[in-house]
């Protein structure tokens, strides 16, 4: 996540941002048309050829039997060209409430609970809502260009309106969870709580700090324990997908069975499989005996791992997030890249022959919510077009750091034009010293690629420098043609 700092955790749940060595402006109000979302997203979307969607009935494809994707050896590479989307989001759909309050949760749990429920006896003004979760990674992946689609369970109640709501008018759509037995079932059932949108509530105190809280973090069941089942649907859409994304909080909604289904899924389909375990990974690590299993088919059986320097030396027991990377690369069975996130001093990824670097862009940072579900995006549009490992890390640092240039997530995540425009401008955050440090201890890998102001003729041993205006001569073009060709460039 390019210019930030990591959310820290406690045993609370509540998560506190530290302060940023920055400026780091007051949180912005969201002040949004709900009627007119189009004006968030001003560069053309297309729109797929499926008809306006009710609740809680959900997306369905058509029913193409698709071939099933042969593994390829080179990294990067997605086969199974008849697979028709780029992205698949996995879970954590809700909706976000951000306000500013005089203070945050308290820490004790039932004064927490307390507090959420005060918040919740009346729906605050739609000002305040915004769509949250991985609604972040699929909006900033189709503005980049990737097709995308989302798969999760929103309720038949205004939130879970208002969020597909902001999908459609993203071009995104989604595809609902529920088995046609719990889609006819009795309407009073789904009115239940256990079946109503999941929101967030983004909670700004006057210095700034955030704290987020739901009403999963006080239960010890999922929130959607009751979806037991891959429906027919989410197989096929699934089976269409390149990469299925799925983050640790997805462990909040669905049950540890149903996410280790949907990874098995992808893996016999050919779908590569994303996962960011993100602060939810230090709980599963140490958590109920299904959390742990499944956690760790995740980490071995995902084609890319995605975590802060912070979250793999904590796997690991290893700081240097290089060595701590390679180590994850050596226990997985199918993984193809780790990707290792440091905040305002860049990221890398480690492949099995490889180090790629990338040191973040300067920028001045407004909010820092949805920059890693920026990053994200950016690293699938790389990955899917096989892209120069180094150019993938430059698009994602560029991406999460346009994203922190402005107010929040959801809508608010980088356009593709504020993209272009960083990094025809672009400026990096060239830590010299840190990284001479960090590659120091690496000098046994076959080759080291590292993303600098200027290009040095020849390499020092394995160290490959590649000029950023290079790098950003190759990328522009394939950006610049995503809004009128209105698909991902081949």
């Amino acid at each position: 996540m390019p210019m930030i700092h990591h959310l820290t955790t406690t045993t609370t749940t509540l998560f506190i941002k530290s302060s940023l060595p920055f400026a780091y402006h007051a949180p912005c109000q969201y002040e949004y048309d709900v009627h007119n979302h189009n004006q968030q997203n001003p560069r053309p979307r297309r729109r797929r050829s499926i008809s306006r969607w009710s609740i809680p009935r959900c997306c369905v494809y058509p029913p193409t039997p698709t071939p099933r994707a042969k593994r390829s050896s080179n990294v990067g590479i997605i086969s199974g060209k008849s697979k028709e989307i780029d992205v698949a989001t996995l879970g954590n759909l809700c909706v976000d409430i951000v306000l500013n309050v005089p203070e945050l949760p308290p820490k004790d749990p039932a004064l927490r609970k307390l507090y959420m429920d005060r918040l919740s006896a009346s729906p605050p003004d739609k000002q305040f809502w915004e769509a949250g979760g991985n609604c972040n990674m699929a909006i900033a992946a189709g503005r980049v260009g990737l097709d995308c689609i989302t798969i999760g369970h929103v309720g038949d109640d205004i939130y879970g309106r208002f969020l597909l709501d902001v999908l459609h008018d993203e071009g995104i759509s989604m595809v609902g969870m529920m088995t046609p037995t719990q889609q006819h079932s009795d309407h009073l059932l789904h009115a239940a709580s256990s079946y109503q949108t999941l929101l967030c509530w983004v909670l700004v105190d006057p210095l700034q700090r955030h704290g987020f809280c739901s009403r999963a973090d006080f239960s010890d069941q999922p929130a959607f324990s009751w979806l037991t089942t891959l429906s027919n649907q989410v197989k096929m859409a699934i089976q269409n997908s390149k990469i299925l994304f799925c983050n640790g909080y997805g462990f909040d909604e669905l049950s540890p069975h149903m996410l280790t289904s949907a990874l098995q899924y992808a893996v016999e389909v050919g779908t590569c499989v994303f996962f960011d375990p993100g602060p939810r990974g230090h709980t599963l690590f140490n958590g109920t005996p299904q959390q742990q299993t499944a956690f760790s088919h995740f980490l071995t059986m995902s084609d890319v791992l995605l975590l802060t320097s912070d979250e793999a030396e904590a796997l690991t027991g290893i700081k240097n997030p290089i060595l701590a990377g390679q180590e994850l690369l050596k226990k997985g069975v199918r993984t193809k890249w780790v990707i290792v996130k440091m905040g305002s001093r860049g990221s890398i990824i480690i492949s099995m022959s490889s180090i790629s670097c990338a040191p973040a862009f300067k920028v001045n940072v407004i909010d820092t919510v949805g920059c890693g579900d920026s990053f994200v995006a950016a690293i699938a549009f790389g990955f899917i077009h096989n892209m120069p490992m180094v150019n993938s890390l430059a698009l994602a640092n560029a991406v999460g750091a346009a994203t922190a240039m402005g107010c929040g997530a959801g809508r608010n995540v980088a356009t593709l034009q504020r993209v272009i425009e960083l990094m025809k401008t672009a400026e990096l955050n060239e830590d010299e010293e840190f990284w001479n440090e960090l590659l120091a201890k690496n000098v046994d890998t076959e080759e080291i690629t590292f993303l600098s102001k200027i290009f040095i003729n020849g390499n020092n041993h394995q160290l490959n420098r590649i000029a950023l205006q290079k790098v950003v001569s190759e990328l522009l073009p394939k950006l610049e043609s995503s809004p009128v060709e209105g698909k991902v460039p081949s």
